[in-house]
This record gives structure tokens, C-alpha cells and sequence, in this order.
């Protein structure tokens, strides 16, 4: 997968990680790195390009190319067609702290 890479491999399966799957094989643009800056270490930005990880994207059956899929510890929290700004996936992530706080 291609994209910036601002978490560690070893810490991956406890990031929150925002994927970007997007048709034909797509180079990682600057408005995907100023994204990955925008939401900064805390959320994992990964570009998912259905050229080269074919299988991923179809796991994800997106309705359509692109799609962002927001994930958290292996589950799902929000997907929407297109690219999302970084605005709205910290509305989202508000949102899922709200619901899962102590």
C-alpha cells in the first residue's frame, strides 16, 4: 500500500487507520499527504490502489472508486464515497469517543 506512513509497522494493530481505496494504480498525491499532516499521528492514512491490492479493495465491497473507510482496532467505524477532508474524520472520531468514553 502506498502513502505517507506516520505510525510504526509494530503499532499498527492498535492505529486508528483511514483508507483510501481508489481505482486503477494511483500515486500518492500531496493532497493525501496534507491529509496524513492535517490528522497527524493519530490516525494512519493508507492509499489502497485496486491495481495493485485488487483483493482488499473487493473485501471492502465499496458501492464505488473512490471510498475512505475509517477503521479502528479491525472494525469498521465510517465509510463514505469519495475522499473525506480531515475535518470530517475527527467529526467522526468526536463522535465514536463520545459514544465509547468512560
Amino acid at each position: 500500500m502506498s502513502g505517507p506512513l506516520s505510525v510504526p509497522v509494530a503499532d499498527w494493530s492498535d492505529a486508528t487507520v483511514l483508507l483510501l481505496l481508489l481505482p486503477g494504480r494511483q500515486p500518492t498525491t500531496s493532497s493525501q499527504a496534507a491529509l496524513q499532516h492535517q490528522l497527524g499521528a493519530g490516525v494512519l492514512v493508507l492509499q489502497v490502489d485496486e491495481a495493485t491490492y485488487p483483493a482488499v479493495v473487493r473485501s471492502f465491497a465499496p458501492a464505488q472508486l473512490p471510498t475512505s473507510v475509517l477503521v479502528q482496532h479491525g472494525v469498521e467505524l465510517w465509510r463514505q464515497p469519495g475522499l473525506p477532508s480531515a475535518e470530517e474524520v475527527h467529526a467522526v472520531l468526536r463522535e465514536q469517543a463520545r459514544y465509547f468514553s468512560p
